[in-house]
């Protein structure tokens, strides 16, 4: 019975006396904030960098802009995102007057972009270039090759590898809370040093990730079935 006695106890401290709640439902809706659209980020600025470094492949221009994309990825790859987190937002932006989600948006969506160029690009690889070849001979323009023939293939071949990409990312928000933004880890961190007892904080916070991560699973195979029926 007193086992029982604590739980509610802890619970309620944890999440109901002081409206403490509101820190984890501020901490879900920063964690999405920033997931999503640092996913359209990395989307939009990977394929751009893709798109660089392939085209340079094939028709060998834009080269040193295939060296910056290069130098990029090598840089974002080979850094912690943390440590990217905090050069954003201690160095590049500490004396401009930015909301701090901004910060943490724009730093996983640049961190993302170089891992989703890298997708993108090996799926761009993964198709033969007899396509491409035979494109040509039809008059097709090398972005209306890659709009109309290479990249519906190549969305279903990359989508397992993006998911997992997706997955990450939403995860390594939890790095967020290192410059303060009160994200899920740093909400359920705020209300463990008020109570102290780290056992509902943490655990809510890990069913919480879980639950989003077995949407963003289940998402991707739906859409992964939408693409083979289409295909099919």
């Amino acid at each position: 019975m007193n086992f029982f006695n604590n739980i509610g106890d802890s619970f309620y401290k944890s999440f109901i006396y002081d409206d403490r709640y509101l820190y984890f439902l501020e901490g879900i809706k920063n964690t999405l904030i920033i997931a999503f659209f640092a996913v359209l980020i990395g989307i939009f600025l990977g394929m751009i960098i893709s798109l660089i470094k392939d085209y340079n492949k094939e028709k060998n221009k834009l080269k040193i802009l295939t060296k910056i994309c290069d130098f990029y990825v090598y840089v974002i790859r080979g850094t912690p995102v943390l440590l990217q987190l905090m050069i954003l937002y201690y160095v590049v932006f500490k004396t401009v007057d930015i909301p701090i989600v901004l910060v943490g948006v724009l730093t996983f969506g640049l961190n993302s972009a170089a891992y989703v160029s890298e997708i993108i690009r090996s799926g761009i690889l993964s198709i033969g270039n007899g396509q491409k070849e035979a494109a040509k001979t039809l008059g097709l323009s090398y972005f209306q090759t890659m709009r109309y023939v290479i990249f519906p293939q190549v969305l279903q071949n990359m989508l397992p590898a993006l998911g997992n990409e997706f997955i990450t990312l939403l995860k390594d928000t939890s790095v967020a809370g290192y410059i303060g933004i009160v994200e899920l880890l740093k909400a359920s961190d705020i209300v463990s040093s008020r109570t102290y007892d780290y056992f509902f904080p943490l655990i809510v916070s890990a069913l919480i990730y879980l639950f989003f991560t077995f949407l963003l699973v289940r998402f991707m195979r739906m859409l992964e079935r939408k693409l083979n029926h289409v295909r099919s």
